[in-house]
């Protein structure tokens, strides 16, 4: 069967874009100061948007796959994902140097204490950044333990930078430090992970 590479990229940038601006509503949906018929009016129209793309629908989130590039993405992940609106979603770059960084701007529906982000977003996406660390190095893994240690408030609204690299590996197990700080260097949250690779993986090629 061939398989129409244009056509199936178009789809994917389109559920991307809708992707977007589902998080530019669920944006609205956090801050609005609309009246109540106002707000029932749009839940109105959101139900029958949301009929509209059940009326065909997959049983999980995009898979990770390869690129026409040759570069992995994973469109359906909680934190990287373009075409999943619960992700930011998260850019990670790889330094030359090793590690790996991404720039972060969180945004107001991921609040936890007041005017803060939820610690549980800021382990979440350490937890992301530890395992990229990890890949980075050629020593992929899952999530064996995470442990998170809150310096500061995490505020949302403001340029953050995430950083991590891999630190030790014995056998299955790796190691990898990384912390949410801000533009200026100040740490706000750190943790440290430690990744399991599964035998299945050993062997195999890491992106």
């Amino acid at each position: 069967m061939t398989i129409d590479v244009a056509s199936q990229d178009a789809r994917l940038e389109a559920l991307c874009a809708l992707a977007r601006g589902t998080r530019d509503f669920m944006d609205a949906v956090t801050l609005t100061e609309v009246g109540e018929d106002e707000i029932a009016a749009v839940a109105a129209e959101l139900a029958a948007l949301t009929a509209r793309l059940r009326a065909a629908s997959r049983e999980t989130p995009q898979p990770l796959e390869i690129g026409a590039d040759g570069t992995v993405r994973h469109l359906g992940n909680a934190v990287t994902g373009a075409a999943n609106p619960h992700a930011l979603p998260l850019v990670v770059e790889r330094d030359p140097e090793g590690g790996v960084r991404a720039d972060i701007a969180f945004r107001a529906l991921h609040e936890g204490p007041p005017s803060a982000v939820h610690g549980g977003i800021s382990a979440m996406i350490l937890d992301h950044l530890l395992g990229q660390a990890v890949a980075a190095a050629g020593m992929g893994g899952l999530t064996g333990t995470l442990t998170v240690r809150y310096r500061a408030t995490v505020p949302y609204g403001r340029p953050l930078v995430a950083t991590a690299e891999h630190s030790r590996s014995e056998g299955r197990k790796s190691w990898a430090d990384g912390r949410i700080a801000l533009p200026d260097g100040t740490v706000l949250v750190e943790a440290t992970g430690l990744f399991i690779t599964p035998s299945a993986w050993i062997g195999r090629r890491l992106p």
